[in-house]
């Protein structure tokens, strides 16, 4: 059985966690997380935070290449209007970046993230399979084996699971003893494919629903039953859920206040960054984050830089700021990844919208990050540069910046391990981190 805390309607449920005895030797360390002496098993307090586009965002209107003419003859009524003076909060344009590429307006709160040098877009990024089905290509990025199904796992999960390794057996079960509950979190219902596998791993719509019943006679009940039942794996498993559930009642969630004035929206998707915040200051051991947000499959009214998907890109840029402001200086050891399963078709179709392309854009965002550039080779919007002659061109694997980030940020070993098959990690690397 997969080991993670499975949390679901509103109701906290012990689904599995570590049900296997090499788990069990590596207990929690409440006391020792709480007093800030651990945050991570690496030593370096290190964090990443994944945040995933669900349904295919359109990478041609998010980072808006305004200096290509042939963008603005395949988008006659959905393109965003060159970066101008005349720009108003009712007409806006994009916003420039280096004279050739522009963020969507509704991006405005990552100007100052790359005025800051903190902000890396990447474009024409994106996975090498030709496949248009939302469900395979979102399974591909998260399993990290293009065109491969038979993946079981994904790939920060095989980061997890190889980490630290070592040829001294016991120096690596002294790290693996360290390791904190909450070494990788997931704030959605269930378990992404990005972290199914065999290291442990936390699932949960929010602390509170993680947290509700531990203040209640039920909460004491369920801690006497582990203490009095038999020692046996699911017994141990169990102990381990009690000791997640108090050491976040000690970090206390429900009095939390954002920092440097932060205002997260109150999206799920704003509520989420600002619980990762919590956690991340509460040095709980948190390693890796993960978060999700639909809305991105825009067919139709798709809009230029007012409508749909400017709506959804307002609420996805202030999220993700105020996450970078209320961090402060906890940002040295952050960095935030985004990504989309692929991108959209170059020309507009006939409802106002795109539909299923190839190639995307990322936002890659930390203190190391080799800002005030837009990462990548442009491939152009000329018909003969075109995938299939209708779609943004592929000029990045997507492999090329996971396996830089981990690599550089989190300290990752073993690559071939992580992202089996790939063999074009180092060399391929854009430079997107120092």
């Amino acid at each position: 059985m997969n080991r993670r805390v499975f949390m679901k309607s509103g109701a906290m449920a012990l689904a599995t966690m570590g049900l296997n005895p090499s788990f069990l030797r590596r207990t929690v360390f409440a006391q020792d997380i709480l007093k800030g002496g651990l945050r991570s098993p690496t030593g370096k307090g290190k964090t990443l935070v994944v945040l995933f586009q669900r349904g295919a965002a359109d990478a041609l209107n998010i980072v808006v290449p305004h200096g290509e003419k042939a963008y603005y003859t395949m988008r006659p009524s959905i393109a965003v209007p060159r970066p101008s003076a005349m720009s108003t909060p009712t007409s806006p344009s994009a916003i420039d970046l280096d004279g050739f590429f522009g963020l969507h307006p509704s991006l405005s709160p990552f100007k100052a993230l790359w005025d800051d040098g903190i902000l890396a877009p990447v474009h024409a990024v994106g996975s090498p399979s030709n496949t248009r089905s939302h469900f395979d290509a979102q399974d591909y990025m998260e399993s990290g084996t293009p065109d491969n199904k038979g993946t079981r796992d994904g790939w920060l999960n095989r980061y997890l699971a190889v980490k630290g390794t070592c040829d001294e057996c016991h120096l690596h079960d002294a790290q693996n003893a360290k390791q904190s509950p909450f070494l990788a979190v997931s704030m959605t219902p269930q378990t992404p494919r990005i972290l199914e596998g065999g290291a442990p791993t936390v699932a949960m719509n929010s602390l509170d629903e993680f947290t509700i019943r531990t203040n209640n006679s039920q909460a004491d009940r369920i801690e006497a039953l582990y203490r009095t039942g038999n020692a046996d794996v699911i017994h141990a498993a169990g102990g381990e859920m009690f000791e997640a559930m108090k050491i976040l009642k000690t970090a206390n969630p429900q009095q939390y206040a954002a920092q440097n004035g932060a205002d997260y929206p109150r999206s799920p998707f704003g509520q989420h960054l600002r619980q990762i915040a919590q956690l991340i200051k509460a040095d709980v051991g948190l390693e890796v984050a993960f978060a999700d947000v639909g809305g991105w499959d825009t067919h139709v009214n798709q809009g230029g830089s007012t409508g749909q998907l400017a709506n959804r890109l307002d609420d996805f840029s202030k999220s993700i700021a105020a996450l970078v402001k209320d961090l402060g200086n906890r940002m040295a050891d952050v960095t935030i990844l985004t990504m989309s399963e692929f991108g959209r078709t170059a020309h507009q179709n006939g409802n106002g919208g795109t539909d299923h392309g190839h190639a995307t854009s990322m936002f890659v965002i930390g203190a190391d990050v080799k800002g005030k550039k837009v990462h990548g080779k442009w491939p152009g919007l000329a018909p003969e540069q075109l995938n299939e002659g209708r779609d943004l061109a592929l000029t990045t694997d997507f492999r090329s910046v996971f396996s830089e980030v981990a690599f550089k940020h989190l300290g990752a070993a073993k690559m071939d391990a992580v992202f089996p098959g790939y063999t074009g990690a180092e060399k391929n690397w854009l430079g997107v981190l120092g």
